[in-house]
């Protein structure tokens, strides 16, 4: 497969979780029946589980490891925070409140993530 094609790929679906975490987030704001819905639990999985092994096919396609390019370290560590936090908005939050601190803090954290992948700082 070619680079362009995997990283088409990729970016088609951090677009598909992005929309798919605020709709996911407007849902629990406003304690939508949606979230119980079997669709709901399981499209989300798939679609972080391609965006993982194309990212992941990225770095091995060219080269940006981690410890060589550290724009792709900034996005894993920021990749981690919004994994965890994200969970705690949709889920682990105790209540409404503390989830939606937490889901705006995701969203934050997610467009920082979208900026270093689109800027590829040297840090």
């Amino acid at each position: 497969m070619s680079y362009a094609l995997i990283k088409n790929i990729h970016l088609a679906f951090a677009m598909l979780t992005t929309i798919g975490f605020c709709v996911r987030g407007v849902w629990m704001m406003t304690e939508s029946s949606m979230l119980q819905k079997k669709l709901v639990k399981v499209l989300p999985h798939i679609v972080d589980t391609t965006l993982l092994i194309s990212a992941v096919t990225l770095v091995v396609m060219s080269g940006q490891y981690p410890w060589v390019a550290a724009w792709v370290g900034m996005k894993i560590a920021l990749l981690v925070a919004y994994v965890v936090l994200g969970t705690f908005a949709l889920k682990r939050g105790k209540n409404k409140q503390i989830r939606t601190v937490f889901f705006a803090v995701s969203i934050l954290i997610l467009l920082a993530l979208f900026a270093v992948a689109g800027i590829k700082p040297g840090f």
